[in-house]
Formats: structure tokens, C-alpha cells, sequence
């Protein structure tokens, strides 16, 4: 009876189970994307395949930062206004999707010009990644608005790991392909399922059942964003320091793409490690999910957040003392052991510190910063590796990983509990 209560105020107990299934679906159809599209397996490949510098990778690898940045502004001002916004982000998600779809169409134009074939991918990638920035910014105010609390981290959890076992499934398949199909029709294969995925995951959101905000949303125009940023930081001590603790952590995180491209060209790594590497990637956010998402439903968000500042520090400091391929392995899975703990605690810590109804600016301003901060770093940190080898790498990831972790702990929380103790007095 008690929860059917609190139902009524997320649009009822019908809209409520209607779109936990949907949020469920959306890890489901996700999960297998992340194996066939994204900087940690089957891109290194192609990009190694296509012979790219160091500084491409790079750069493939910070706009992934550095595009969800530069819409941020657009996408804050488009959240707020839209008074049904899983609509407006299945647009977006769709069109997003298109528009990557027209580059793989595209490679066997391609194929015979490795050079051209480089730069139209970072193109594409780009603008896929520009049109992603729309991804938290929809997905925590929707989560926030439409699910209980008791209801926004469990069963989404498990719809991640379910969606986790199919990619490991993808995963497997990434080796054979590639030895299997011929170039470019390899790569054409894996994107291909990889996007076939993504329009699922897009379709979700159309069919979400949304109901009227109980207060307001805050409407905001680009401009009014851009003056807002500040404003937020200076008066909201709170959120300051939680913003200052997620930036380490956005680049510690940000830095993963260089542990396969290591494994690559210090260890030679083979198509078939890579492919381990994904799927131990995949098997860890299981288990992140699985045992971390029902924890969080009972322990909060903000307590169980230092672990992946930990996890985070000893990914570095793994990586740094090993010197083999199993040793980076190891340091691979506690990265991956802190990006998905960050991405779990983050979006939830949010509804603690964000006013009613202003969660699009917060969740942007966060977002917009870090972001704008780890593409800097990761463009930075090419001419250290050509210059100064991997150790480069991990030392920045535990350095961000052990500074996170201190303003998190020392800085965050403390003045997160005077806030609330403070909202409570009479």
C-alpha cells in the first residue's frame, strides 16, 4: 500500500511498472552496443588496422569528452523545455544513430584509402559522440521523474547485466569476424549489430509514459545556461566540491582506451586479447551492477560513491608496478571496476544535491566541466606517451584516482551532511 502511494506521484502504479520495464530494456539493449562501438575494443582495432597516430587515437579518443561538452549548453536548454522529454531524446537518439549508420554504409567507398578512411571515421565518431552529450542530461532527469527511489537503481541494475551477458556473446564474436569476414565488411558487421542495438534502446524511450512535472521545470536558454554554470558553482558549496571529485574521476576513467592501446603495441596484444579485454570489461559491470545496485537501493548513493575513487587509485598503481600483459589485465579490471561504480553512484548523487526541478542545469554543469576537463587531458597525455611511454599513463590514472577520492570523502560528504542536518532544523 505504501508504495502504491508513493506511485501516484512518479504518474501511478501502471506508468511506474510500464517504465521500470522500459529502464530495464534500455540496459538490456545497451549493454551490447558498449561491446561493438566504443574505444575499448573493436575501434582500437580498426584504427590500429587503418595505421593512425598516436594523436588520432587520441583524438577519437577525447571526443568522446569533448563532443558531449560542446552540446552540453544545447541539450541542458532543450531538456528543460521539452515537456515530454523521453520523446525529444528518442529523437535525438535516433538521428544520432543515422547519422553513424551513413558512415559504415559508406566504407567499402573507403576501403582502399586508409588515410581518408581515418579522418571520415573521426568525423563521424565526432558527431556521434556531439549528439550523445544528450545521454545523462535526458536520462537522469527521466529516471529522477519517472521511477521512486526505491525503484532507480535495482532493476535497472539487472537490466544492465542482462544486457551484460548478450555483449559478451558480441564480444566473442568480435575475434571471429575479423579473422572470418573480410575488410572493411569485418567492421561494417560488428558497428552494424552494434547499431541495430542502439535503435532498439532509442525505441524504449518513445514508449515511456510521462507524466506532468509536479513543480516546474526551470526552461533555460542557451545563454541563460552559460551564465547559469557559474552562479551554480559559486552559491552551491555542496555541489562544488562534488564537481571537483567527479572531474578527477572523469579522467581517471576517460584514460581506459590507452590500457587496450597499450596491450596493443607494448604487449602485441591479439584481436582474441582484445576481446578478453571487453568481456572482462562486460563481466565486471555485472557483477557492479548486480551487487552494487540493490546496495545502493539501501545504503545510499553518496556512502558507498569513495569506491570508485579507490578502484580508480589502484588501477594506477596496479599498472604502474606490473610490467606484463597479465599485470595490465588486472589494472584493466579495477578501471573498469571504478567507471562503472562512478557511473552508478553519480547520476543517483545528484537527486541528493540538486534543487527541485533545476536537476537538467546541475546534471549539466557536472557533466559539461568534467568533460571539458578529461578531453584536455587525454589530448595532453599523446605527447607524453610518445615521449615518456606508458608510465605517463598510470600515473595520471591514480593520481586523479587518489584526488578524487580525498575531496570526495574530506570535502563532499561533510558538507553534504551539514546540508541536509541544516534543511532538517525547524
Amino acid at each position: 500500500m505504501a508504495q502504491d502511494t508513493t506511485d501516484v506521484a512518479y504518474g501511478g502504479p501502471g506508468a511506474v511498472r510500464r517504465n521500470a520495464l522500459l529502464f530495464f530494456l534500455d540496459g538490456v539493449t545497451f549493454q551490447p552496443s558498449v561491446a561493438l562501438l566504443s574505444m575499448t575494443a573493436v575501434i582500437p582495432l580498426l584504427l590500429e588496422h587503418l595505421r593512425a597516430s598516436t594523436t588520432q587515437f587520441a583524438i577519437a579518443t577525447s571526443v568522446v569528452s569533448l563532443g558531449t561538452f560542446v552540446s552540453q549548453p544545447y541539450f541542458v536548454s532543450l531538456c528543460s523545455r521539452s515537456r515530454r522529454m523521453a520523446r525529444t531524446f528518442a529523437v535525438v537518439l535516433l538521428v544520432q544513430r543515422g547519422l553513424f549508420l551513413a558512415f559504415v554504409l559508406a566504407m567499402p567507398l573507403l576501403a582502399d584509402h586508409a588515410g581518408l578512411m581515418t579522418w571520415l571515421f573521426l568525423a563521424s565518431w565526432t558527431v556521434f559522440n556531439v549528439l550523445a552529450g544528450s545521454g545523462t542530461l535526458f536520462n537522469v532527469p527521466l529516471v529522477l521523474k519517472l521511477l521512486p527511489p526505491t525503484r532507480r537503481a535495482g532493476l535497472r541494475g539487472v537490466g544492465v547485466a542482462v544486457g551484460s551477458v548478450i555483449a559478451l556473446g558480441a564480444a566473442a564474436l568480435i575475434p571471429v569476424v575479423i579473422e572470418r569476414v573480410a575488410y572493411p565488411w569485418s567492421y561494417m558487421v560488428l558497428f552494424g549489430v552494434g547499431l541495430a542495438f542502439l535503435f532498439a534502446n532509442a525505441a524504449g524511450f518513445w514508449f515511456m509514459r510521462e507524466h506532468d512535472d509536479p513543480e516546474p521545470r526551470v526552461p533555460m536558454r542557451v545563454t541563460e545556461y552559460l551564465r547559469d554554470v557559474p552562479r551554480t558553482l559559486s552559491r552551491d558549496a555542496t555541489f562544488r566540491a562534488m564537481v571537483t571529485s567527479c572531474v578527477f574521476l572523469v579522467v581517471a576513467n576517460s584514460l581506459l582506451p590507452f590500457y587496450t592501446l597499450h596491450a596493443i603495441r607494448t604487449f602485441g596484444a591479439s584481436e582474441e586479447h582484445v576481446a578478453l579485454l571487453a568481456s572482462l570489461a562486460i563481466v565486471t559491470g555485472v557483477a557492479v551492477n548486480l551487487g552494487f545496485g540493490f546496495v545502493i537501493d539501501r545504503r545510499g548513493a553518496v556512502a558507498l560513491s569513495p569506491v570508485a575513487a579507490a578502484a580508480a587509485t589502484a588501477a594506477g598503481v596496479v599498472g604502474l608496478v606490473s610490467g606484463s600483459l597479465g599485470g595490465l589485465t588486472v589494472a584493466w579490471v579495477l578501471a573498469n571496476v571504478g567507471a562503472t561504480c562512478y557511473l552508478k553512484t553519480t547520476m543517483l548523487m545528484l537527486g541528493d544535491v540538486s534543487p527541485s526541478g533545476r536537476a537538467p542545469s546541475y546534471v549539466g554543469t557536472l557533466f559539461a566541466i568534467s568533460m571539458l576537463v578529461s578531453s584536455v587531458a587525454v589530448l595532453a597525455l599523446a605527447p607524453l606517451l610518445d615521449a615518456l611511454g606508458f608510465t605517463a599513463l598510470f600515473v595520471l590514472a591514480g593520481g586523479c584516482g587518489a584526488a578524487g577520492w580525498y575531496v570526495n570523502v574530506r570535502v563532499f560528504q561533510p558538507r553534504l551532511a551539514a546540508s541536509r542536518a541544516e534543511r532538517l532544523r525547524p
